[in-house]
């Protein structure tokens, strides 16, 4: 497995995580894979509203599935699955919400993490690092056979 590196930068609120995660989605088409990785509070739920934004214009965004589990946006052509992985904890858990069903959307991974072993190969990694106040290093990386 290879891995390229796509963007590093450094975001200073949330507005400009945002920003980014919709520039970085310019590139997402149905199929696409985007696992994320940082600690809580990190900036997952405000990448993922940006990719919401730039993808599904027209969804209302419903925010972090911590307890739906998953999150679907659906609309310009595209669908998007939003999945919070925080608490499952073995791939029983991921077949008992349909996981493996999810195959003609952008599926975009919170807590993946806890989930290595089902990551497709192809795929892209957003790892955020808190750097203190609103600060936050964006890692986006694209992993492929």
């Amino acid at each position: 497995m290879k891995q390229k590196e796509i963007l590093r930068q450094v975001t200073v609120s949330s507005e400009e995580t945002e920003r980014l995660a919709s520039d970085f989605a310019k590139r997402l088409t149905s199929g696409d894979f985007v696992a994320m990785f940082g600690d809580l509070g990190a900036g997952k739920t405000a990448f993922t509203r940006g990719l919401v934004k730039s993808l599904v214009p027209e969804a209302e965004f419903a925010g972090s599935p911590t307890y739906a589990l998953v999150n679907e946006y659906e609309g310009n052509g595209v669908r998007l699955s939003h999945f919070d992985m925080y608490r499952i904890t073995d791939e029983d858990d991921l077949y008992s919400i349909g996981f493996f069903d999810y195959t003609d959307s952008i599926i975009v991974t919170e807590w993946s993490e806890n989930i290595e072993y089902a990551l497709p190969e192809k795929r892209y990694e957003v790892h955020i690092t808190k750097l203190g106040d609103d600060r936050r290093e964006m890692l986006i990386t694209e992993t492929e056979e």
